[in-house]
């Protein structure tokens, strides 16, 4: 005989840790949702007439809204991401390991030179759309 442990639909709501996962796991949801946009984008650029239906679709504010959320689940996976690399991957530097803080540090700056990069890249690029 064995033992077989019965879990319930909510057993991630039993403890703070599992709630945390549960909703980091979750991000992903906004962000399908980011991509399926994005893509129809893409395939809208076949007509004008398609394209301008497009920005229509993605001007309404319930879009805005989920798009916004694309936002913050992003940058809570990124946190949480950042935060687990350095003890599921320490970097060592000769006989030193290099400081977790550090190493979290050096992927925010990273997300935020992107981020500066693409303003940059579509600040410089306003007139020519």
């Amino acid at each position: 005989m064995s033992y077989k442990p019965e879990l319930t639909g909510s057993w991630w709501l039993k403890h703070r840790f599992f709630m945390l996962y549960m909703l980091r796991e979750a991000t992903v949801l906004p962000l399908v949702f980011l991509l399926c946009s994005l893509l129809a984008g893409i395939y809208s650029l076949a007509s004008p007439e398609q394209f301008a239906s497009w920005q229509a679709f993605m001007a309404r504010p319930w879009v805005l809204a989920l798009h916004g959320l694309a936002l913050v689940a992003a940058l809570y996976h990124a946190f949480t991401f950042f935060q687990l690399f350095p003890r599921v991957m320490p970097i060592r530097i000769g006989a030193r390991l290099l400081p977790p803080a550090l190493m979290v540090a050096v992927q925010w700056a990273a997300v935020l030179a992107v981020i500066v990069l693409f303003l940059w890249l579509f600040g410089n690029s306003q007139g020519a759309i």
